[in-house]
């Protein structure tokens, strides 16, 4: 891939997929702040919406998550047995358009049909993306985990405009004009990725193809090595489910706290702050430190230091555990004052945002160096399954509190991620020994 057209240091490509995935993102991550809140709003009010009660939203908040992501592991077997990632993207793309706007009708029947169309479109386009993204990298490039930081950034710059301004239409001008809106989100992104592909020549191919020194690789049985990679990359999924179970928290518990229990006002400027835009404050925190964040590893990789994808992800689910203590705080100070202040959330966020950039770029550049090149779409289908889980996981979480209360379930989750983390750094070794050098530093040729 060296001889790839290059921007600011990277293959032009990967800014092609940043803003597909952005745009995605933000159909994605717009319909998702609203969705909760839709469900619970009562069928009388002025923007009528389900009327359902909390833990019957929560529960199909955890159960539509997960299936966004579980439905990766079809769309990664689509990608490498039969359309390759770069069809397989395109396929997941038209899903989406079709389920983003079909959820602007009014009507229960468009609801369940867009929520069908939305996961078999995620499940297509989410993991073969990701995958495409490692595939503008050669083995070895030093630039390849910047690179995810970077496409994750374009993730989260969508995710921020979507909790703003679909939020602000959903509550505002209704629902189902929020949900329209991502729909045109998505388009835009089709009209992005259609126009990049003479920069994704190759990349995202069909196995046939491809040429015949890969066709024969992909068509090899698995060595040592390549099983030994197998499973510590299961193993790292266990972490994926564990950190995503906590910090999905956020458009679940975290989202009706902000709608609830927190004082929104900005009595400066006689402004409520919509609930909804709490779920941009995670985005922002991504957008202005993840070069940082990219920066300090990269950093610390080349001085000789630990830092293996495995360690990384370890100390990340710590950081992010932590966060929930300022929800804590939060809980005592509604207890204590019948509403708690807007900064816990900030302060909760930010710690959740932290871990998030030691943790998810990292892990899917893991996948991509550790995934044999016949089950790389599989692999990442799978990673995303992980996510899926601990989506499920967090619906779960929250439907829990109703009953066991909101600060038990905070101070639970802190200790909990924090525990496991110390865990997985006890043994850091053994896993490493499993990767066999994946990770072995050189130096890009340009």
């Amino acid at each position: 891939m060296n001889n790839q057209k290059e921007l600011f240091g990277h293959p032009v490509g990967l800014y092609i997929l940043f803003f597909t995935e952005l745009w995605e993102r933000f159909s994605y991550y717009g319909m998702r702040a609203l969705l909760v809140l839709f469900l619970v709003a009562s069928t009388t009010d002025v923007n009528p919406g389900f009327g359902w009660t909390k833990i019957e939203a929560l529960s199909l908040y955890g159960i539509y998550t997960a299936l966004v992501y579980i439905a990766s592991i079809p769309g990664g077997i689509l990608a490498d047995k039969l359309l390759g990632q770069k069809k397989t993207v395109m396929l997941g793309g038209w899903l989406l358009v079709a389920g983003h706007g079909i959820l602007a009708i009014q009507a229960e029947w468009a609801f369940y049909t867009g929520i069908a169309l939305i996961v078999a479109g995620v499940g297509c386009l989410k993991p073969n993306i990701s995958t495409m993204v490692g595939g503008l990298y050669a083995q070895g490039d030093d630039r390849r985990d910047k690179g995810f930081t970077i496409f994750y950034i374009g993730i989260n710059v969508g995710a921020l405009l979507a909790g703003v301004i679909v939020g602000s239409v959903g509550i505002n001008y209704g629902w189902h004009y929020g949900f329209g809106l991502a729909g045109i989100g998505m388009a835009i992104g089709q009209v992005v990725f259609l126009y990049g592909q003479k920069y994704l020549v190759g990349v995202g191919e069909a196995t046939k193809a491809l040429p015949e020194a890969e066709r024969l690789a992909v068509n090899k049985p698995l060595t040592k090595v390549e099983k030994d990679r197998m499973i510590v990359m299961f193993l790292s999924f266990i972490m994926i489910i564990v950190f995503w179970g906590a910090f999905e928290q956020a458009g679940g518990l975290m989202n009706l706290y902000a709608s609830e229990k927190t004082n929104r006002m900005l009595s400066f400027v006689n402004f409520e702050v919509p609930a909804p835009w709490f779920q941009s404050v995670n985005s922002f925190f991504i957008i202005t430190l993840g070069s940082a964040v990219a920066a300090f590893w990269f950093n610390r990789k080349r001085s000789g230091k630990e830092s293996s994808s495995i360690f990384k992800m370890a100390i990340g689910i710590v950081i992010m555990g932590w966060g929930f203590l300022f929800m804590t705080a939060a809980s005592m100070q509604y207890q204590e004052n019948g509403s708690s202040a807007m900064y816990w959330l900030v302060l909760a966020y930010l710690f959740h945002t932290i871990g998030e950039l030691c943790a998810s770029p990292v892990a899917l550049s893991y996948v991509t160096k550790l995934a044999p090149l016949k089950y790389a779409s599989l692999m990442m289908g799978a990673y995303f399954a992980a996510t899926g889980m601990g989506n499920y996981i967090a619906g779960w979480v929250g439907e829990y509190s109703q009953t066991a209360g909101e600060m038990e379930i905070f101070v639970g989750i802190a200790i909990f991620c924090t525990i496991f983390g110390a865990l997985v750094l006890l043994l850091l070794k053994p896993l490493k020994r499993l990767a066999h050098g994946a990770e072995d530093f050189k130096t890009a040729a340009h």
